[in-house]
């Protein structure tokens, strides 16, 4: 028998909502609902390209030449972004998860993050992704199965879309007061206010030429305590709203310029992390799990046609 590259499929259905979620890095492969696409996804024959739908554990984004220290002992990561000679979105991303369970709206993939070169920590992961009148919910579960402390965070990498032929022509709704400055290597230096600046989308507008690969933080919730980026049709006849609770602190936004030629702003990423770029070498923002203890973070996606 052969195996697809991204590994068993777990399809889900609610109402007119169908999601596929895969073994391969327990991902998120397709969303529609209605018959159109919510992601930018991919088709069962091809591995993910570009994080597409990937969960980013045990950090996400960016760790500054793989090097991290823990308890004054210095640590090593696989260089991942081997052009900028980066560590880059954790290490789940290509391992097999397991379903916990599985039934017709909703599955938990399963998998344990063992210790390894660069990586000392034991966690056992979980995510959950569920289908409802609200859209997709995803819920991620950490438990720090080791005996010492573990530092940990967790991101997401969907691609949305509209239905443009290119994000051009889509309008963003961003509610994030400041962008992170980074270097030619995507570590950042700075933290700026985005006033009056193009990358203020505090107020929906077409996202056109802009090139984003960039990181936003200060971010406005609304009283449920979510913060909701939303990505809608030139017509307004379909949108998307992407939603994350508090666990996530930061919000990347990528518009694809540096993929495949024919992947390239085909569809917006908005990856909600709970940590900014590098903090597994800064500190910043990292929750620190002592042995037995949990983090969870959810997040979710509306889909709206009209």
């Amino acid at each position: 028998m052969t195996v697809v590259p991204s590994g068993e499929q777990y399809e889900i259905a609610y109402r007119d909502q169908r999601a596929v979620i895969v073994e391969v890095g327990g991902g998120l492969r397709t969303y529609t609902a209605g018959g159109a696409d919510v992601l930018d996804g991919y088709p069962p024959e091809a591995m993910s390209s570009g994080g597409r739908g990937q969960l980013l554990i045990p950090w996400p984004n960016r760790v500054n030449g793989g090097r991290w220290s823990l308890d004054g002992e210095g640590q090593q990561l696989p260089l991942t972004e081997v052009a900028a000679g980066n560590a880059i979105h954790g290490l789940v991303r290509w391992a097999s998860w397991a379903p916990a369970e599985h039934d017709g709206a909703a599955v938990t993939m399963a998998h344990r993050l063992h210790p390894q070169p660069g990586w000392p920590g034991t966690l056992d992961l979980a995510a959950r992704y569920a289908l409802d009148d609200d859209g997709l919910t995803v819920t991620v579960t950490a438990r720090n199965a080791g005996g010492e402390p573990c530092p940990y965070g967790v991101g997401a990498h969907p691609y949305l879309t509209v239905g443009t032929p290119r994000v051009d022509a889509a309008s963003l709704e961003l509610p994030a007061a400041t962008r992170l400055v980074t270097d030619e290597r995507g570590i950042p230096t700075a933290a700026v206010p985005v006033q009056g600046t193009r990358y203020d989308f505090r107020a929906a507008r077409p996202i056109g030429d802009d090139v984003l690969d960039t990181g936003f933080t200060d971010l406005t919730r609304d009283a449920d305590g979510r913060v909701r980026v939303r990505l809608s049709a030139p017509d307004g006849r379909r949108g998307v709203s992407l939603w994350a609770d508090r666990a996530f602190t930061h919000l990347m936004v990528f518009t694809g310029d540096t993929l495949a030629p024919a992947a390239r702003r085909r569809g917006v990423a908005i990856e909600p992390m709970s940590c900014p770029p590098n903090a597994l070498a800064t500190g910043e923002g990292l929750a620190w799990l002592n042995p037995g203890e949990r983090h969870v973070a959810q997040w979710g996606l509306h889909p709206a046609l009209g």
